[in-house]
């Protein structure tokens, strides 16, 4: 087995934010002490960092980043020029943070993952491991209907041959190398959950019970999940296509049903009785057509996104404390 013995690597721990005003404080205080505690048992080198990724807030989390990294140099912070989405956020922090460090931890700001499993995962990665997944060991916290409709989608894509990590959502460690390669795939339609399996490193998974947000209130809404999760699928997957085609030829044999019945009824006399049937037929045909058109609309306009090729995100300001440029404030 492969190990990393004798070494202390730096690590970054990546935090999309936005509008976390709220939370900033206590997310900026509990994983500098992580930080600060790794440090100490020598699990990590001294000079690593978290790294605050505003994705475009509205309210004063950029102000509040721009402080804690004048003050301390475990902060560093990145502002995006406008609103990205969680994804393009979280993957600008990771193609900077890999600039600088040997290891970087990703985690959202409300910190309902458990900082406390970091420490076993960096354990993980240094016995040879380059992504290790936080996977949840359950979802008391959830919902009925969160619960439910989570548990729907991981099984719907299995069935449709996505590979994913059934509880994980974007809490993870990745070594250099593996972001590395992770920034050789060009994709505008982004799932990091479903991409980073891809890769193909050594992994291993370390289980944790979410907690409860602390302050301010969720920046996911269902129509934010619900997007995520289209993009999941379509993602990587083929099969609703296909699954078009198949139902085309299921309504075709009910089609020759259909027929049959009518020649039934024409020599039979019963011609009048048909009416119902025919309606019934245009209104079933005329929707499986509409949602057979929105599933291949809905390919052909991701295939007009990624053809395009526009970057996901630009960064207006980057605040870091490297060696290579010291204390620094770019733009770009």
């Amino acid at each position: 087995m492969s190990t990393r013995t004798g070494m202390k690597a730096k690590l970054a721990i990546v935090v999309p934010c936005y509008n976390e005003e709220e939370m900033f404080p206590t997310s900026r205080s509990t994983l500098c002490a992580v930080i600060k505690d790794l440090a100490g048992k020598e699990k990590i080198a001294s000079d690593s960092f978290v790294l605050f990724v505003n994705d475009g807030s509205t309210d004063k989390t950029w102000g509040l980043i721009s402080e804690a990294a004048e003050n301390d140099a475990s902060v560093w912070g990145i502002s995006l020029t406008r609103n990205c989405g969680h994804q393009s956020a979280l993957l600008a922090g990771l193609m900077e943070a890999r600039k600088y460090a040997d290891v970087t931890v990703s985690i959202d700001a409300d910190l309902q993952d458990d900082v406390n499993v970091i420490e076993e995962m960096m354990d993980r990665y240094y016995e040879g491991c380059d992504i290790v997944y936080g996977v949840r060991s359950g979802r008391k916290t959830d919902s009925f209907m969160k619960r439910s409709t989570a548990q729907l989608y991981y099984k719907l894509l299995e069935k449709l041959g996505v590979k994913s990590v059934y509880n994980h959502a974007d809490f993870r460690l990745m070594s250099k190398k593996a972001v590395d390669e992770l920034a050789r795939y060009k994709e505008s339609n982004l799932y990091l959950r479903g991409l980073i399996p891809q890769l193909g490193f050594k992994t291993a998974s370390v289980y944790y019970e979410r907690k409860e947000r602390m302050a301010g209130e969720s920046k996911y809404p269902f129509s934010k999940m619900l997007n995520l999760a289209i993009n999941g699928i379509t993602s990587f997957s083929n099969k609703p296509i296909k699954m078009v085609m198949h139902f085309g030829f299921f309504v075709m044999l009910v089609c020759l049903a259909a027929a049959v019945y009518a020649f039934v009824s024409y020599f039979n006399g019963d011609v009048e009785r048909g009416w119902t049937s025919v309606i019934l037929s245009i209104w079933f045909l005329g929707g499986v057509q509409l949602i057979s058109f929105g599933i291949i609309g809905e390919y052909i306009g991701r295939i007009y996104t990624e053809v395009k090729g526009r970057p996901l995100y630009s960064i207006e300001e980057f605040i870091s404390h490297g060696e290579e440029n010291g204390d620094v404030r770019e733009k770009e």
